[in-house]
């Protein structure tokens, strides 16, 4: 199965380069879709619902300290290509999302129910460790699709 790090250099590859923030959301969203889309999740590492929004931890290790990463950044940590499937999702989702700023898109997971039922109680700003559950971001994205 692909990891987290496959679709963070894909991402990469197709934006150029960008902020640590903005790649966190734009793979959250290529996840939460695909899960929507196709029933099934890109990869198997979870986010969790930080102050800024949604966060994976091991990719976040990753590229902790740095603001801007460049399109080579993930080539260190790729095991391998994703499907025609998968990069059909992420393409989508880069299309779709790609063009907002970081907080905006920050602001957009805010307003989104699997990030704000993770946080739970949790005072706004205030740090959060709660996984955002796959099978929610599936139900929430799916809802949001159009019936033809």
């Amino acid at each position: 199965m692909t990891t987290v790090f496959d679709v963070a250099d894909y991402v990469l590859k197709a934006v150029e380069s960008t902020t640590s923030m903005k790649l966190q959301k734009l793979v959250y969203y290529s996840q939460a879709w695909s899960l929507a889309w196709d029933d099934t999740p890109l990869f198997d590492e979870d986010f969790q619902a930080w102050a800024n929004g949604p966060v994976c931890v091991e990719l976040f290790r990753k590229h902790k300290g740095v603001f801007k990463l460049n399109a080579n950044f993930f080539e260190p940590y790729i095991s391998e290509d994703l499907s025609d499937m998968q990069k059909e999702s992420v393409s989508q989702v880069i299309e779709d999302y790609a063009f907002m700023a970081p907080h905006e898109l920050s602001d957009l997971t805010h307003r989104e129910y699997p990030w704000i039922n993770a946080r739970g109680n949790t005072p706004p700003g205030m740090p959060c460790d709660a996984i955002i559950e796959k099978e929610v971001m599936r139900d929430y994205y799916a809802g949001l699709i159009p019936v033809v």
